[in-house]
């Protein structure tokens, strides 16, 4: 009994701070173990359709090993595009990018050569690796995609035409997320980048207009983007 309150209050906390829900929660979890995790799984969570995505959650933040191993063993059964990515996916999610390429090179095969998904995934793994000349390459395949516009893809791709030298498309492609309201850090980066052009009024701008959207943010994006905004609020006073 104990090791399953002891899984149900890591699932619920996995499940807490990835869906960014309120943080008395964590109280809850923590200092009314069980009774406190039932709540929030009715609350939060829990409908019929779910209950088995709910123990292949709870066994992947145990054993994120496992869950691999199981997708691994799909994959060699079936060499379908959805064992590809969700094996891929599953490597993502753990960081091991070096992994997910190869799968979700290989999803990419035949039919699927330009499919979006997978495209965008391989932009955040291979920048991950730092591979910038691919980051590239493979956003290049999806820049006229209207769902590639004021995306994290298309600020990966940004940064890394500023890693190869290629600062005026470095700066026309990370100037797309500069959305009020949102994409805080990439905003901050983007500030932080035209102030090493010297562009510093157009940097300060942003750092503005962050400073006074953060005076509306709810305490949940308080929270949430607290860092951003302290170094925000540092840079712009240091200006």
């Amino acid at each position: 009994m104990y090791y399953l309150i002891i899984i149900l209050q890591a699932y619920c906390l996995y499940h807490l701070f990835k869906y960014r829900n309120q943080f008395y929660w964590v109280f809850v979890i923590l200092f009314i173990p069980l009774i406190g995790c039932v709540i929030y799984l009715i609350i939060h969570v829990y409908n019929k359709r779910d209950a088995d995505k709910i123990q292949e959650n709870v066994v992947s933040i145990i054993n994120p090993t496992k869950r691999i191993r199981d997708l691994e063993k799909t994959l060699q059964f079936s060499e379908t595009y959805q064992n590809k990515v969700n094996l891929a996916d599953a490597y993502a999610e753990i960081k091991a990018f070096d992994k997910a390429i190869p799968h979700y090179l290989s999803a990419l095969e035949g039919n699927f050569q330009n499919d979006f998904y997978v495209i965008e995934q391989l932009i955040k793994s291979y920048f991950a690796i730092e591979d910038y000349e691919n980051v590239i390459l493979y956003a290049e395949k999806i820049i006229d995609h209207t769902e590639f516009k004021k995306t994290r893809s298309q600020f990966l791709y940004g940064l890394s035409l500023e890693k190869i030298g290629k600062l005026e498309e470095a700066e026309t492609n990370l100037k797309e997320i500069d959305v009020r309201f949102s994409f805080y850090e990439e905003r901050f980066i983007l500030a932080k980048f035209l102030i090493n052009q010297n562009k510093v009024q157009d940097g300060k701008d942003i750092l503005d207009e962050i400073h006074k959207e953060a005076q509306y943010m709810t305490k949940q994006n308080k929270r949430i983007y607290r860092n951003t905004i302290l170094e925000v609020e540092k840079l712009r006073n240091s200006l």
